[in-house]
């Protein structure tokens, strides 16, 4: 019989540099991390397979809302893509929108791109806790986000962050969300997240 390990709180590093913490995650590429503002180094678990087949699809989308319309000029990002905030943290979302704006004038520092995405989405697995990441998407908020997207697949409940308003409440992913007018023409379709479990 194996014995299945679950922890309260994940383990946390303390007071890596911003080097120290991209030579980190340079020399153990199978670990998902951030660093808060904070410079706590946040080791995350593995995306359940379900959440990361649903960042994918919301990839997909925001892709191909890039490639096939007058999109202004930017790029998509999957998980991988670790971004230094204003804030001093570095953060992974699932999917992140930067315009071609916000990246000219920023260094990479350490190999991380020292820009806020103008627009992400963070998809709640299985092991994330819905306030934890609610706080996460106040930070990118604070951080000069203008428009994120919380997806609770599972409770088909979405929430849609935007600077200076209480985030909207949206049940039900037989529709779809608006991404102006941050991402003119670009809402992203939740129904093909509705399949199967």
């Amino acid at each position: 019989m194996t014995t299945a390990y679950q922890f309260d709180e994940l383990p946390v590093l303390h007071g890596l540099s911003e080097p120290e913490f991209f030579r980190l995650c340079q020399d153990n590429p199978q670990l998902r991390l951030e660093r808060a503002a904070n410079q706590d180094i946040i080791i995350m678990p593995p995306a359940h397979p379900d959440a990361s087949e649903d960042g994918l699809e919301v990839a997909y989308q925001l892709k191909h809302w890039v490639r096939t319309t007058d999109a202004p000029p930017g790029h998509a990002y999957e998980s991988s893509a670790g971004f230094r905030l204003p804030d001093g943290s570095v953060r992974a979302p699932d999917v992140a929108w930067l315009s071609n704006a916000r990246r000219a004038g920023a260094e990479q520092a350490a190999g991380f791109l020292a820009a806020c995405p103008e627009f992400v989405v963070e998809v709640l697995s299985p092991s994330d806790r819905l306030a934890t990441t609610q706080v996460k998407m106040a930070e990118y908020l604070a951080n000069g986000v203008q428009l994120g997207f919380l997806l609770d697949v599972a409770a088909e409940t979405a929430y849609v962050y935007r600077p200076g308003l209480v985030p909207e409440t949206v049940r039900g992913f037989d529709q779809t969300l608006s991404g102006e007018p941050v991402l003119p023409g670009f809402a992203l379709d939740l129904r093909p997240l509705r399949r199967a479990r």
